[in-house]
């Protein structure tokens, strides 16, 4: 029987390579693990069915909203699992030639689209031979997005959103954040934990976190530590790198404690 007052969520940490088919069928044996394992919601990260040898790889494999084989395995696999499945990102056809829109889908237990959330922060980083500009292939958006799901809402955001603390106070009171990503190994080791922490104290509720996290056939090494954290701030489960699911229970509960103990987001004067 199903406790309306609690939750199993797991996020899926991958190494994602070039080719999407292939992305598609590790991502699918990793569900399916995470389900396995008793989760409802199942999150995955940021480019999980491409991380190309070019940033302009993604632009060739973007599909139009509501078509393409991406969407149409999301919705199957939800369906398959019942489960409520975040699917980090996809690329989906931007109105501005040469980009796509780095979009997280959310899908619900029957198969059914339930929201749609464009990265509204764009990554750039320059530090010596290493450099990142996110807006070259990516056009922006520009709607905050967040959906309901059994254990409450449920906010959207992807990777370097996270800098943005802001964004995160634009959903309104959570249950949960989500934050599929791919952040680079250098900004990882430094701010990734922390980051991910601070939204969880400041917002009190559990972040999960999806990542990419190992050596790409691009060169590129991300970070991993694919976590979920829970509203006071405490890791309920990590893994480090590789592929993996970090797993655990969201309770009802547990929320309702650290908000009534602390009463910061009642405080607020601004």
């Amino acid at each position: 029987m199903t406790d309306p007052d609690s939750m199993k969520v797991a996020a899926i940490q991958m190494v994602s390579s070039p080719d999407v088919g292939e992305n598609m069928a590790r991502a699918r044996q990793l569900v399916a693990d995470a389900v396995g394992q008793g989760a409802r919601l199942v999150l995955l990260p940021e480019y999980w069915p491409i991380l190309g040898m070019r940033d302009t790889d993604k632009v060739a494999v973007a599909e139009p909203f509501g078509a393409g084989p991406i969407q149409q395995w999301m919705a199957e696999t939800a369906r398959e699992h019942g489960i409520w499945l975040i699917g980090g990102t996809v690329p989906l056809v931007s109105p501005e030639p040469g980009k796509v829109l780095n979009t997280c889908l959310v899908y619900g237990p029957a198969g059914e689209l339930v929201a749609r959330y464009d990265k509204i922060h764009l990554f750039g980083f320059t530090r010596g031979e290493e450099s990142y500009n996110e807006s070259r292939t990516i056009r922006p958006g520009s709607e905050v997005a967040s959906f309901e799901a059994p254990i409450g809402r449920v906010g959207l955001s992807v990777c370097y959103d996270l800098r943005f603390p802001e964004l995160y106070r634009a959903m309104g009171t959570c249950s949960l954040i989500v934050v599929p990503s791919a952040f680079t190994w250098t900004t990882g080791r430094a701010h990734w934990e922390i980051l991910l922490r601070a939204r969880a104290i400041e917002n009190q509720c559990y972040v999960l976190a999806a990542a990419q996290g190992g050596e790409h056939s691009n060169g590129r090494r991300t970070w991993g530590h694919t976590m979920l954290v829970d509203p006071w701030g405490e890791i309920l489960s990590v893994v480090p790198e590789g592929e993996g699911c970090a797993a655990g229970e969201l309770r009802a509960d547990t929320l309702q404690r650290i908000r009534d103990s602390l009463p910061a987001l009642q405080h607020r004067r601004l």
